[in-house]
């Protein structure tokens, strides 16, 4: 994806945006993942992330924001990804104008299920840290 830095390192808003040109938690292009932001929930709690068993997997909530999630183009493209095991740059919203680099990801698996906690149906996608 042309993306290149060490992983932890804290970037401005206009570096991420070199390759993440939305301000969109995903960006696809064509069908096709590019790049992917989150904050874990601490800023916007309707995107709870959250770390799986290791650090090396994320549980990513996909997009739409109020009601049950669609199929929207942004989910499907994260879907796609599952075939095409293309590895996506990830970004941590740290505060206002501060992106974590979080590495290279993979999406392994995309479940349509129902969150009780906020009473609607909502993409959860695992991604995986890539060994490369």
């Amino acid at each position: 994806m042309g993306f290149e830095a060490e992983v932890g390192t804290v970037l401005p808003w206009a570096e991420v945006e070199r390759v993440h040109r939305s301000r969109n938690g995903i960006y696809q292009k064509d069908g096709r993942l590019v790049s992917l932001l989150t904050d874990f929930g601490r800023i916007n709690p309707c995107y709870p992330d959250f770390h799986g068993d290791t650090r090396d997997v994320i549980h990513y909530t996909g997009s739409g924001r109020r009601g049950d999630q669609k199929l929207d183009a942004a989910n499907r493209a994260l879907l796609a990804a599952i075939d095409t095991a293309d590895a996506v740059p990830l970004f941590n919203k740290l505060g206002v104008n501060r992106w974590e680099y979080l590495g290279l990801w993979h999406v392994t698996d995309g479940r349509y299920i129902y969150d009780e906690q906020r009473e609607r149906m909502v993409w959860k996608f695992t991604l995986v840290r890539s060994a490369a």
